[in-house]
């Protein structure tokens, strides 16, 4: 009766929300002018805002001129001196924690600052968006009358700073939950915050397998091994038979295309439901909004600034950038952000392609550093994960991860990609599946076509297929075991590749 009541009212709550929700896509360029003065003027007296001068900015073309593009490289110094326990620096309010993440150009961890607005105004209240934009699509759901399965990072206390914490920004979030999220949610935070990923996915199984479990959310990748782990625990075979109450997995951080038959073969479920979210270290950009997979609600008013580089302008080191308003529909661009906790038209590293303008919708269509372009081919993540979604379709394979990199040109032989594949289900014909990979990434990328144009430039990929456990065991080899750590699933040079193929050997 209690969690009856609770599912009522929270769905009244977050049905609420949506008026806010729908200003912005109604107002989008007002939503937007409105977080630029209203981030300028809070930073205007930090280190950062005297030495550009912010009180004395008008308009965005201003800020353009006056404020340079920004990689984590060159934020650094700054973060180092905030992580010592220094303060406004490039934020006005006390910072006390440091979302870690991978995948800078040094291949150290990054550590990106998040302030109390970054928690409130972008990482809560997108959280509380994404629930109000689901219960008023679905207002049949009774996803609140039993618990949240949310796979949580990890999080520590900095040593070079008293009370102050870095981690996994999902361990932040988890760390930091108001107390109605908190009953809300299983397992414990003693659970949830463990740092051996190993032990945490069996005491994750143990503490949840007997809980009403209604929603997950997380990165599909662990979101998978847990529920393996589940269903080995407890000989069914159907995570419907351990929680026949889920309803939707809320998943971010990797394209879903690749998992979609993965999940849907383990949850029977035909009323299941998958909703997408682009949510990163950074911040929280967008939501899933209607029925089309991975075309994202760009979220204008939560405390974000946005600017676009065009793909032509990506190496430049001062790149020409455009707001919303000047955005073009199919285009791809490297996103620029401007946020609450200091971060100043900063690269994030991804790239996105809008679909729509009214209101601004966007795909992740990669990334900035992850592609393959060694003979002019630019194939980014999306034309990567259309491949293999089509290949897995043609041929009922499942895929549980996978890589590629470029072959070389060597003396008396051309080039071309090669890829390792670990497979969930293998395909029922492991050649057509080769095919219909190159074939289809032929269909959505012309550069690709015509270098493979009668292997004028380009052979057909070669294809590894990789044995169970190789992808667990590479990425526990380098220590990336964990949340905020994902598989790179293209890369221009040879490094991962190399390295993945000793594996094989």
């Amino acid at each position: 009766m209690a969690f009856s009541f609770i599912n009522s009212a929270v769905n009244w709550y977050f049905k609420r929300r949506m008026e806010d929700i729908e200003f912005f896509m109604r107002n989008p360029l007002e939503a937007q002018d409105r977080i630029f003065n209203q981030l300028l003027s809070s930073a205007q007296n930090t280190e950062w805002g005297k030495k550009y001068q912010y009180r004395e900015i008008k308009d965005i073309y201003q800020y353009q001129q006056q404020v340079p593009v920004s990689a984590y490289e060159d934020l650094y110094p700054y973060i180092e001196r905030m992580m010592k326990g220094e303060q406004n620096i490039l934020w006005s309010s006390k910072i006390t924690c440091f979302s870690k993440s991978s995948g800078t150009t040094n291949a150290r961890s990054k550590f990106i600052p998040v302030s109390e607005e970054a928690f409130e105004e972008t990482h809560y209240k997108t959280g509380k968006d994404m629930l109000s934009i689901f219960v008023t699509k679905y207002p049949d759901t009774k996803m609140f009358s039993g618990k949240s399965l949310a796979i949580g990072g990890t999080y520590q206390e900095n040593e070079q700073f008293k009370d102050s914490y870095y981690g996994d920004v999902s361990g932040l979030i988890m760390k930091n939950l108001p107390f109605w999220a908190e009953y809300l949610r299983s397992p414990s935070k003693e659970v949830a915050l463990m740092d051996e990923w190993e032990a945490k996915i069996e005491r994750l199984a143990e503490a949840t397998i007997k809980e009403n479990i209604t929603n997950l959310a997380g990165v599909p990748t662990w979101t998978l091994v847990l529920m393996e782990r589940i269903l080995e625990m407890t000989g069914k075979k159907d995570i419907s038979e351990v929680w026949p109450n889920l309803e939707v997995f809320f998943h971010g951080a990797v394209a879903f295309g690749p998992y979609r038959e993965s999940f849907k073969s383990l949850i029977s479920n035909p009323k299941m439901r998958y909703v997408d979210v682009y949510n990163a270290s950074e911040g929280y950009f967008g939501i899933q909004d209607t029925d089309r997979h991975d075309e994202l609600l760009l979220m204008l008013d939560n405390g974000i600034y946005y600017e676009f580089i065009p793909m032509e302008e990506w190496d430049n080191e001062h790149p020409k950038t455009v707001t919303l308003a000047d955005v073009e529909i199919g285009k791809n661009y490297a996103m620029l952000i401007s946020t609450n906790a200091g971060l100043w038209r900063y690269k994030i590293g991804d790239t996105v392609r809008f679909t729509s303008t009214d209101p601004y919708r966007i795909k992740i269509s990669g990334r900035t550093k992850h592609f393959i372009n060694a003979f002019g081919e630019e194939v980014v993540i999306e034309n990567a994960e259309m491949g293999i979604t089509k290949a897995c379709q043609m041929t009922g394979a499942l895929v549980k991860n996978f890589t590629a990199a470029p072959i070389y040109l060597e003396a008396g032989k051309k080039g071309g990609h090669e890829w390792v594949i670990e497979f969930d289900k293998d395909p029922s014909d492991f050649d057509l599946f080769c095919k219909v990979l190159d074939q289809t990434i032929q269909e959505v990328n012309s550069d690709y076509e015509a270098k493979r144009w009668k292997d004028i430039a380009l052979l057909p990929p070669v294809v590894h297929h990789a044995p169970s456990g190789t992808f667990y065991n590479w990425m526990k080899g380098r220590g990336k075991l964990g949340g905020q750590n994902k598989v790179p699933r293209l890369a221009n040079h040879r490094e991962y590749m190399d390295s993945l193929l000793e594996l094989l050997k």
